[in-house]
């Protein structure tokens, strides 16, 4: 009996050994730092990669970037302003009057402009009325001739000298010779091949022309129309954008001659056509309160005709069932949480994020902890965890066309079991060794009572 407990003891002592000096305590390290990236078109990319990590709390940081390189299309070449310097410009519009209205919109497009491409774009500036000029043999202003049009700047990128110019300009007369300023306009580009732009800024409709200075007549106006229409369409291989404004009633009869009308309504589609269908290149006819709004916006992103952008971005990031199980998601600071999941999706294993566009030269980032859970399933250690299992996305390309790009590379992580010595630094002993002396002790308690009865039985 005597032996036995013996033995007992020295059991136990084994086992207690055994199990409070080497105990399972895992650790987390990256096994393969992959960078999963995926080219959307020549010019953008996505990348998913490990930017961050706490490997003794068991936590990694991923970062999924969308990055559009491409850059803005801005105009080059020669641009031409050509605007209405009439009287009627000075109409007063609020606090102000319509023509500070067009010019100080018009200074802040050139300025814009040429922030954004001074070396290769140069800018000019025309203005259109009636000329000053008196006919010495009538004692008249003459009206109807290249005189009506005057060029108030030189092709130039110097902006506040261009600037200077656009505020100086003063009205030179009563009526409209358009057609006038479009030609001089035409005749100040250089013969460089390449981009011509014209932008033209009136408040009225053309009422003399070139050859052409009838002010009463039903046939005279039609003369009007015509050769200013035929300018117009001369212009088809220039970059043509055309505002209008201050008319406000289009039934209202522009020129009558017994039971003969033109309509405002009728000039305009005559000469300009339609925002829909424009004569030539585009046309806004505004009210004075859309003027700046127009210039400034409108007209300066018609210049930008492609803007490169990435629209409609969806990007789907799923997860393995390990991850989701064992680990906890959660992002990082710093970008705005209502365009993506505020969790991984229970159906899909997934989280959804959501980016309406991305412009040019710019990037958008995610950033997101994986944090191993308090209790989690020991069977993964050991084990070579994906962090993710794809990366699905759709989206808008440049030619508005719709793609789907996907990716399975993944960063991938292990837990590594670690034989802790807990005589060098004492610890409470872990749950499965305390399990394995408790067992074993009342194994031998029990044991140790069955002997001891069967002994007295004996004696």
């Amino acid at each position: 009996m005597k032996k036995f407990f013996t033995i007992s003891i020295i059991i136990l002592l084994i086992l207690s050994m055994a199990t409070s000096v080497f105990a399972v305590a895992p650790t987390m390290e990256i096994v393969e730092d992959n960078v999963c990236k995926i080219d959307l078109n020549d010019a953008s990319t996505f990348e998913k990669k490990i930017v961050a990590s706490n490997l003794e709390n068991h936590q990694v940081t991923l970062q999924l970037s969308l990055t559009n390189n491409s850059k803005a299309i801005i105009p080059s070449g020669e641009l031409m302003l050509v605007i209405d310097s009439s009287q009627s410009m000075d109409t007063a519009v609020g606090s102000t009057t319509r023509k500070d209205l067009v010019l100080n919109s018009a200074n802040t497009l050139v300025e814009a402009l040429l922030k954004a491409n001074s070396s290769n774009l140069k800018i000019g500036v025309v203005t259109f009325s009636t000329s000053n000029v008196t006919d010495p043999t009538t004692g008249f202003i003459t009206t109807g001739t290249e005189a009506d049009a005057q060029n108030v700047c030189e092709l130039s990128n110097n902006i506040e000298t261009l600037k200077s110019k656009i505020s100086a300009i003063k009205g030179t007369g009563q009526y409209t010779n358009l057609d006038s300023g479009l030609q001089l306009a035409k005749k100040s580009f250089t013969s460089e091949d390449n981009n011509k732009y014209i932008i033209v800024l009136t408040d009225g409709l053309p009422n003399i022309a070139i050859g052409h200075n009838d002010l009463v007549t039903y046939n005279g106006l039609t003369d009007v129309i015509n050769k200013t229409k035929a300018t117009l369409l001369s212009l088809s291989d220039y970059h043509v954008i055309t505002m209008l404004t201050g008319i406000t009633n289009v039934d209202a009869s522009f020129r009558k001659e017994g039971d003969k009308i033109y309509t405002y309504g009728q000039v305009i589609e005559q000469v300009f056509g339609s925002e829909a269908k424009p004569t030539v290149g585009k046309f806004y006819n505004v009210s004075d309160s859309q003027i700046e709004s127009t210039i400034t916006d409108s007209i300066y992103r018609d210049l930008l005709p492609i803007t490169q952008s990435l629209k409609n971005i969806t990007v789907e990031d799923f997860f393995p069932k390990y991850i989701v199980d064992n680990f906890d998601m959660t992002y990082v600071d710093g970008f705005d949480t209502s365009k993506i999941s505020p969790n991984i999706d229970a159906t899909t294993n997934s989280i959804l994020w959501n980016i309406d566009e991305l412009e040019a030269g710019k990037t958008a980032t995610v950033q997101y902890n994986l944090t191993l859970k308090d209790t989690f399933d020991e069977s993964i250690i050991g084990k070579i965890l994906d962090t993710n299992e794809n990366v699905k996305i759709n989206f808008t390309d440049f030619d508005n066309t719709n793609k789907e790009k996907s990716s399975p590379v993944t960063p991938k992580i292990r837990l590594v079991p670690v034989q802790v010595d807990d005589t060098v630094a004492p610890a409470p002993l872990p749950e499965a060794g305390s399990h394995l002396i408790l067992a074993g002790f009342v194994a031998l308690v029990g044991i140790s009572i069955f002997f001891g009865i069967k002994s007295r039985k004996i004696q």
